[in-house]
């Protein structure tokens, strides 16, 4: 007999035969398991679950279980949403009203519709495990340069971002590089958020090394830490962005002219800022963070999972 297809009621009714078999003769308990077939284990099992539903994905579907509808509309979603993993769609359906469901719902949903993504294997290194990490906004600001691509050319994007909210503090886009250039875009971020004196955390690219960084940095009174040279991930959290604007965003546009290159970049930039949920942050966005409201953000999120979980009880009663 396997428990897979046996319903409530029926693995109910075997228990009370077995008891009332027992009570009226001498057969012992292990001779009427092997009549019926099941194992001690399942029987002790079945005793501790009468009156209660199946646990597994057998016939009958739990109460709580999504509806049609929401399977539908997680698999439209998703299909709208291509390149966004499992359980960043899962809690960008939440916000937006779509579909209040877990993680592993989605996942679920669309495996069997073949829509799972297979992508973000990164191989992760335990090397820089000792960092400290920043434990409130402004303590760490993380800068380096990206290249990009411009009409056979190349464009000098400088970005500072807080390495415990996530936040690009500020960036440039600027057509060459000169050493006053960094000095130029860590001033202008200073300008957004006075009183602040952040640790500056860079790789050891020549405009961090020189000199005059050196002497600008300690006029501000703000320290300066050099990573890990040939160990480009030690700077991971600004890595980790350049990817992502890099995938997401540079290699699917195209940027006419100077002037449209800064609007769309500033305009993917805020988009990061504010409305892409960040896996390493509860999947809240980095301005979430930065203003704190991430408790009041995660407290609707588990609002709409208990009002949506009542509601397929509540639909599939009446059914």
């Amino acid at each position: 007999m396997t428990e897979q297809w046996v319903e409530p009621d029926i693995r109910d009714n075997v228990v009370e035969f077995i008891n009332m078999v027992r009570a009226k003769t001498d057969i012992s308990l292990n001779r009427m398991l092997q009549y019926v077939a099941i194992s001690s284990s399942k029987y002790y099992s079945w005793i501790g679950r009468r009156g209660k539903s199946n646990n597994h994905n057998g016939k009958i579907p739990r109460k709580h279980w999504c509806l049609d509808w929401e399977r539908d509309a997680i698999i439209s979603y998703a299909k709208t949403h291509i390149g966004e993993g499992y359980r960043r769609l899962t809690y960008m359906m939440i916000d937006d009203n779509i579909a209040a469901v877990s993680p592993a719902t989605t996942y679920r949903v669309l495996k069997a519709a073949g829509l799972l993504s297979r992508w973000n294997k990164v191989k992760r290194s335990s090397k820089g495990q000792g960092f400290n990490q920043p434990t409130a906004v402004h303590q760490h600001w993380h800068t380096d340069i990206k290249y990009v691509n411009f009409h056979g050319t190349f464009l000098f994007l400088i970005s500072v971002i807080d390495g415990y909210c996530r936040y690009i503090v500020h960036h440039e886009l600027r057509q060459n590089m000169q050493q006053f250039d960094v000095q130029i875009t860590l001033q202008r971020a200073l300008e957004k958020y006075p009183g602040y004196k952040p640790r500056i955390i860079s790789d050891n690219g020549p405009q961090f090394i020189s000199k005059d960084f050196a002497e600008y940095l300690k006029f501000l009174g703000l320290q300066h830490i050099r990573t890990s040279i040939a160990y480009p991930q030690s700077n991971g959290k600004i890595e980790r962005y350049h990817r992502t604007i890099h995938q997401d965003f540079l290699m699917k546009t195209s940027l006419v002219n100077l002037d449209d290159a800064r609007k769309q970049i500033a305009s993917y930039i805020d988009y990061y800022n504010t409305k892409r949920l960040h896996s390493s942050l509860f999947y809240l966005t980095p301005e979430d963070f930065l203003e704190n409201s991430i408790e009041e953000k995660l407290a609707a999120r588990e609002r709409k999972l208990k009002e949506a979980k009542q509601n397929r009880i509540e639909v599939r009663n009446v059914n």
